[in-house]
């Protein structure tokens, strides 16, 4: 009987341990990040309704404006290069493109901080934060306001679909391996057609909520595509780079151009939903499978 109590004491205080030296690694990396998120931002916002100034990185493109518009949500990881590189090739292609820091100034590469950084940041506060993103679009007088839409990766995926939830004004939305809505009654509301692209290799969102999803949307009557591009882990339209260099992700990067051409560029479709207040539960199974993906699974080789 001692013995199997010292195993267990051994195993609490491995476990405590753990827990105090990942909480601690979250700590040091947040004290050697200051003055990350200046790095990748070009652009101040200010906040709506008391809420804080929001920083952004604004890629423009060339032509005569006005231009439909993207807003880009980064993954958990917050706003980094990879997204100042995607925001820069999609206004290349006609596109003006903001991509705000949904974290208040927290971003790193460390996948403990990055969860971190999700669970203390609520889908409320987000949408809070975006609201001043589309009010600050409105006074732009080179973003064309009936033709604003949305794309996100990752995290982002899943921030860009309750945002079309909660703004009913959005034209598009395109949801990269985002945590999918599987509720009909919930995506009834969404404003207007949307995208999703999802990796068959993704250990942290099974082939069957993708299907789940595309069939909620088919039965809530919303216009969109789904697809699943076979063997691909999660984030893999990884960044520029391999985006140029085709494959899977040079595919996914060709079917949003596609879909944004369609939706945005030279339609503007029909808003249809009716703006709700929705964030859902947390899902804690997703984070963590998300997080293994990054760490040890089939999205590990991005890092």
């Amino acid at each position: 009987m001692k013995i199997i109590k010292r195993i267990l004491l051994g195993i609490l205080g491995v476990v405590v341990v753990a827990i105090i030296l990942l909480v601690a690694s979250v700590v040091v990396d947040f004290a050697i990040g200051g003055g990350r998120i200046d790095k990748v931002t070009n652009t101040s916002i200010p906040g709506v309704n008391g809420g804080p100034e929001v920083k952004a990185y604004v890629a423009k493109p060339q032509g005569s404006s006005p231009f439909p518009t993207v807003i880009m949500i980064h993954e958990f990881f917050g706003l980094t290069e990879s997204i100042v590189g995607k925001a820069d090739e999609l206004a290349a292609q006609g596109y003006f493109v903001i991509a705000p820091d949904t974290f208040r100034g927290s971003t790193t590469s460390w996948i403990p901080r990055a969860i971190y950084q999700v669970i203390t940041n609520k889908p409320e506060q987000v949408n809070s934060d975006l609201d001043s993103v589309y009010a600050w679009l409105g006074t732009q007088p080179e973003v064309e306001q009936a033709r604003i839409g949305i794309a996100g990766f990752c995290y982002g995926g899943r921030a860009s679909l309750l945002y079309s939830l909660h703004n009913n004004q959005l034209a598009a939305t395109v949801v990269f391996y985002g945590s999918p809505e599987t509720d009909p009654a919930i995506l009834k509301n969404l404003p207007g057609p949307i995208l999703g692209i999802f990796g068959g290799a993704d250990q942290s969102i099974p082939v069957s909520a993708v299907d789940a999803f595309d069939a909620a949307l088919t039965q809530a009557g919303i216009q969109h595509e789904v697809t699943i591009y076979a063997g691909q882990p999660h984030a893999f339209v990884h960044d520029v780079a391999g985006i140029r260099a085709g494959g899977a992700q040079g595919e996914a990067w060709a079917q949003m151009l596609k879909f944004l051409d369609i939706h945005l560029k030279h339609a503007g479709s029909a808003r249809t939903g009716q703006a709700i207040a929705y964030s859902g539960k947390f899902d804690w199974n997703y984070y963590f499978m998300l997080a293994y993906e990054h760490a040890f699974g089939t999205a590990s080789h991005m890092h």
